[in-house]
């Protein structure tokens, strides 16, 4: 057990390291972040911020000694050099799970393996045939590219025949993974939390509605039957004790119009449609991150009032600052910004959350509030 007073090391500056070190100091401990660029979001909370490559081992090793546990905040930091530094602090999650669920070969050949329901899918390597790759999973597909890929970044719907040579033309020599595609209902997600001792918590299952690819609003509790919650909830349980998790993970689920729940997407960190947990549960989903690492009890993860979470993009910039005026003057709405320096087309600058007395009316709200922003 890490108590209070100890140092928890982030790999990862961006706004998700951020709301970690709110979390981890508010409980008494120090955090330092290790990112590639200076100035980040995590930075401006954290004790110390180490601006450096993952890959430079040097400073990779520095960091490590300093801290008494490293988690990560994002999921791209290079498992390899993960390695180096394993016998020198505790690495929570293990690099392995980092390992797996960075790749979407490497993640869904272990779903595969480990019978967990998932749309169908072939892997084309770089050299490989992506034509024979979709004729395999049928039309229409989406192809993805195997590495770096979030927010609907590196994929490409095939909707047709017709789709084939634009796609052959994107994806020359690169890893791929080729995916049925479903016609879902709608999408959820969960935070599962896993300590050391294989305690377990999920938290409420969140419904999410995505625009451009991109997050747009989190409902909870998702609006959905009673037997798809329970089987939303009991997947990402069986999943983190499969992976052996230590720390948190987000399970993004697609519900079929005939009721299957199939896992789409994992991330060995806390995660955007989680958010709501801040103001919404008895336990952030930060704060859980940082028991889980540190050897803490779990907390309690009881929804106290339904919400909806909205994402904040640079969009909402358009026409000069939002109308921070227009949420403010809500009661029943919590605005969380980032600290970001410049605001993009896409660029996640923040949120906001509105509890009501069901989702449907936080729902309504929010699409509201929103609107008045720009």
């Amino acid at each position: 057990m890490l108590l209070p007073g100890k140092t928890i090391g982030v790999l990862g500056g961006g706004q998700l390291g951020r709301m970690l070190a709110q979390a981890a100091t508010r409980l008494g401990y120090r955090v330092h972040v290790y990112e590639p660029q200076a100035h980040c979001p995590a930075g401006a909370i954290a004790h110390q911020e180490v601006n450096a490559p993952y890959e430079d081992l040097a400073a990779l090793t520095a960091f490590a000694r300093e801290c008494d546990v490293v988690t990560y905040e994002f999921e791209n930091v290079p498992a390899a050099p993960l390695q180096a530094i394993e016998s020198l602090t505790q690495l929570r999650p293990h690099w392995r799970v980092l390992e797996t669920t960075q790749n979407r070969s490497r993640e869904k050949r272990w779903l595969r393996d480990n019978k967990f329901p998932h749309a169908r899918f072939a892997e084309v390597t770089a050299d490989g045939d992506l034509a024979a790759g979709i004729r395999e999973v049928g039309v229409p597909c989406v192809v993805k590219t195997a590495d770096f890929g979030y927010d609907g970044k590196g994929q490409l719907k095939i909707l047709t025949e017709a789709d084939l040579p634009a796609a052959l033309a994107r994806f020359a020599g690169q890893a791929v993974v080729v995916e049925q595609f479903v016609d879902f209902a709608c999408e959820v997600s969960a935070v599962v939390a896993r300590s050391a001792s294989a305690a377990v918590r999920v938290f409420p299952i969140s419904e999410n509605i995505h625009t451009h690819h991109i997050l747009d609003f989190c409902i909870v509790p998702a609006r959905v039957p009673a037997e798809v919650l329970a089987l939303a909830e009991k997947l990402p349980r069986l999943i983190a004790e499969k992976i052996d998790l230590v720390g948190v993970m987000g399970v993004e689920m697609f519900v079929t119009r005939t009721g299957e729940v199939l896992v789409n997407e994992l991330a060995p960190r806390t995660h955007n449609s989680g958010h709501y947990t801040i103001d919404a549960c008895m336990t952030s989903q930060f704060e859980q991150q940082v028991r889980a690492i540190c050897g803490l009890p779990l907390g309690a993860v009881t929804l106290l009032s339904p919400v909806v979470m909205v994402n904040i993009l640079g969009d909402a910039w358009a026409k000069g600052e939002p109308k921070w005026e227009a949420l403010l003057a809500q009661p029943n709405v919590r605005l969380h910004l980032y600290g970001k320096a410049e605001p993009r087309p896409g660029r996640k600058m923040g949120h906001f959350t509105v509890t009501a007395r069901d989702a449907d009316m936080a729902f309504e709200l929010a699409q509201k509030y929103q609107a008045r922003l720009g």
